[in-house]
């Protein structure tokens, strides 16, 4: 017999790009009377379902799903704040009806933002609607957002890279929204964190250590596939969605841009919102280049296969940064909160394999957590649940500001706002070419002053503009009247 689920329950399924979460979520909700909250700040958007990777309504195999296709083209993707906010009251709802929340996407911070109430997310609640500051400013240039969150709040600007626009615009709404700094509130949640009493939530198995404090019960499911099975999972789905019509969804974007530019008189700024999403930039020049007809085949020819290329490292670049997120700060923080043992990693690397693998392991231990049933411990699942369960560092850089330090690389210019950006800058090839060239001017310019004969014998600033005004007199001397 199928558990009822207990009305302050939820199930998170996460994991990269191409490993299945979505039809994880569709067979856990229909298995256990289920609604599915999307969690992918690009599949948040009207249309375009080949772009944002959507899942199909025969996919949803009837399943309800929310927070999906409703927001405009025009408007930016949520803050975290506002996800949080309308997520909370679809969970209201699907609970209302005595059913179980399932969310799922790859917009892990919305994930993470949720889960606990203690997340910075939360800090708009406190003063949402005082109506003393214009927001209008957010919408800005980020050179704009980042000049003013410096001027209210210095600790917070000079804590990001000041290309991040997403953190410096969610750390200036923060201000604007609730009149305290950013780094305030993270000091006040540290405290709280401090001092959170040691008991667990319902279903954790585990007292609650130092971290944010859940806001309800979660089974945490975790899809994974490694690189070498992933990543020409991720290329074939580049081809396929080529082939599905992914040129016409380009197309109807170039329109709307184009309309919109004309309506309004500015250009629409492709930064952010939709415009970033991953096949439509790597493919506007070729499709317009298709249009105008104006190169030859072997040109337009060209422009595909680097669109595709492009397109395939940005979707493998992505899946790359949602597994460090994961095992970096998602991790830190389920563990922080006694969560250790209800995050459960199932292997998704064979398809052929996947309701052995991934489904049978999901729906036992999903039964147990809607039963108030002990769970399995989530290492012995596989031999890669004991691998990839252990988080890549012990700390979260967010909850540890005596290591926020942002150093510029006085050779290359290079902005570095971690210490793990900095180690990676000063390894990379660019950084050790940089170092070579100094230190072969060094030596040069030290043989130089070994060599009293060379100083003698190579020109001085002073006699080369000599001889310049000597030759430009003998120019003109010498030039037709």
């Amino acid at each position: 017999m199928t558990p009822r689920a207990p009305q302050n329950r939820l199930v998170a399924i996460i994991g990269a790009t191409g490993t299945g979460k979505s039809d994880l979520a569709v067979d856990i909700a229909r298995r256990y009377n289920g609604e599915i909250i999307n969690g992918d700040a690009m599949q948040l958007y009207q249309g375009l379902p080949i772009i944002t990777n959507k899942i199909s309504h025969q996919e949803m195999r009837g399943v309800p799903h929310h927070l999906l296709g409703c927001i405009g083209l025009e408007e930016e993707t949520w803050t975290v704040g506002k996800f949080v906010q309308k997520a909370l009251s679809v969970i209201d709802e699907i609970r209302s009806r005595q059913k179980l929340p399932i969310l799922v996407g790859g917009t892990h911070y919305y994930t993470q933002s949720l889960l606990f109430e203690d997340a910075l997310a939360d800090a708009p609640s406190q003063n949402e609607n005082n109506g003393v500051q214009d927001l209008s400013i957010l919408d800005g240039p980020t050179d704009a957002i980042l000049e003013k969150l410096m001027e209210v709040d210095p600790v917070m600007a000079d804590r990001w890279h000041p290309k991040d626009r997403r953190k410096i615009q969610r750390s200036l709404e923060i201000y604007l929204k609730t009149g305290k700094q950013a780094s305030q509130i993270y000091d006040e949640q540290r405290i709280k964190q401090d001092v959170a009493p040691e008991n667990g939530t319902p279903g954790s198995n585990q007292p609650v250590q130092h971290g944010f404090r859940p806001r309800f019960p979660t089974l945490v499911l975790w899809v994974h596939a490694p690189k070498d099975v992933l990543y020409p999972r991720l290329d074939n789905r580049v081809m396929k969605m080529l082939d599905q019509g992914l040129l016409s969804e380009v197309e109807s974007l170039n329109t709307f841009r184009m309309t919109s530019d004309a309506s309004t008189g500015s250009p629409v700024d492709q930064s952010r919102g939709i415009w970033v999403s991953i096949g439509y930039k790597e493919f506007k020049y070729y499709h317009s280049a298709l249009i105008e007809g104006t190169i030859s085949k072997v040109e337009l020819e060209k422009l595909r296969t680097a669109a595709i290329e492009s397109t395939q490292a940005a979707t493998r670049q992505y899946a790359n940064r949602q597994i460090r997120w994961i095992r970096i700060k998602f991790l830190n923080a389920l563990y922080g909160a006694g969560q250790r043992g209800n995050t459960f990693l199932l292997d998704g690397s064979d398809l052929s394999k996947w309701e052995e693998r991934v489904l049978w392991p999901a729906t036992e231990v999903t039964n147990h957590f809607l039963s108030d049933h002990f769970l399995p411990d989530p290492r012995t699942l596989s031999t890669v649940a004991s691998e990839m369960l252990a988080p890549k560092r012990d700390y979260d850089l967010s909850q540890r500001p005596e290591l926020w330090k942002k150093r510029v690389c006085e050779l290359c210019g290079t902005i570095a706002a971690t210490e793990n950006d900095w180690n990676l800058h000063v390894k990379s090839r660019r950084h050790r070419r940089a170092v070579g060239t100094k230190k072969h001017q060094e030596n040069h310019i030290a043989e130089r002053r070994d060599d009293p004969e060379s100083l003698r014998m190579e020109p001085t600033g002073e006699s080369v503009d000599i001889l310049e005004s000597h030759m430009d007199l003998i120019s003109e001397q010498s030039s037709p009247k």
